[in-house]
């Protein structure tokens, strides 16, 4: 199927689209922008991206520079999701911590058959502030949490689970070629950034690639992009995303 998302959190509208207004106020537009994509060959599936962690600057409690959404949070964003017969996805922003880790800690979530999970380089920072630097992460780290979630699919016989990682520059996966696909994890990279549609599509046809077992993603930015592109021009792109995540 063809996903698609709104991605965002509820401190700050700057966050993303998903976190303006209540999330059932979010999961109507998300139901609007994911209707735009019917009706052209591939079933839709909407989702929210919720950012489960969000980079900080201040190093907190335990000097990792994040902060992790109580439950309380977390709860009613999947609520709103199943409203709509939308999945949701925890984005993780981990700071100084390691994603794998970070990952670890919302397996409770991720055992619910209709959570799956993002991972955002950009703000995986050892050793710098978030924000102050482009952060990255290694295939072997992706590697081994595909696989981790994958065991957790097995062992819960859940649905196949979504493994986005955002990427907009080239060291932002390092070893990117030595990723591995999974039957039960859907492997995506999302090409992130935001600009003119011409440096969009350019930076996908660098970044998007023909694997048998991975999967592509393109994010729009509702405010930041120029001109932004529509859905019938999305669906042109080449490789066809599997993954169309707005924020």
């Amino acid at each position: 199927r063809l996903v698609v998302a709104t991605y965002g959190a509820p401190q700050a509208d700057e966050l993303g689209d998903l976190g303006i207004g209540s999330p059932a106020e979010a999961g109507q537009r998300l139901l609007e922008q994911a209707a735009e994509f019917e009706g052209q060959g591939r079933p839709v599936l909407p989702a929210m991206e919720l950012i489960a962690e969000i980079a900080n600057r201040d190093p907190g409690a335990d000097g990792l520079y994040r902060t992790r959404q109580p439950d309380r949070i977390i709860r009613r964003y999947l609520e709103a999701a199943r409203e709509v017969g939308a999945i949701l996805i925890l984005d993780l922003q981990p700071g100084h911590a390691s994603l794998f880790s970070e990952a670890q800690a919302f397996e409770k979530w991720l055992r619910e058959p209709d959570v799956s999970l993002a991972l955002d380089p950009e703000w995986h920072t050892p050793g710098a502030v978030p924000g102050t630097v482009i952060g990255s992460v290694d295939a072997r780290e992706i590697n081994a949490i595909s696989f981790w979630l994958e065991e957790l699919v097995r062992e819960q016989d859940l649905p196949q689970k979504l493994l986005i990682v955002h990427r907009f520059t080239d060291a932002m996966i390092a070893g990117e070629e030595d990723l591995k696909a999974r039957e039960r994890v859907a492997v995506t990279v999302n090409v992130d950034g935001f600009g003119r549609r011409r440096i969009k599509v350019s930076k996908y046809h660098a970044f998007a690639k023909r694997r048998p077992g991975l999967y592509n993603g393109f994010k729009l930015f509702y405010r930041e992009d120029v001109d932004i592109l529509p859905p019938h021009r999305v669906l042109k792109l080449n490789p066809q995303p599997n993954l169309v995540v707005y924020e």
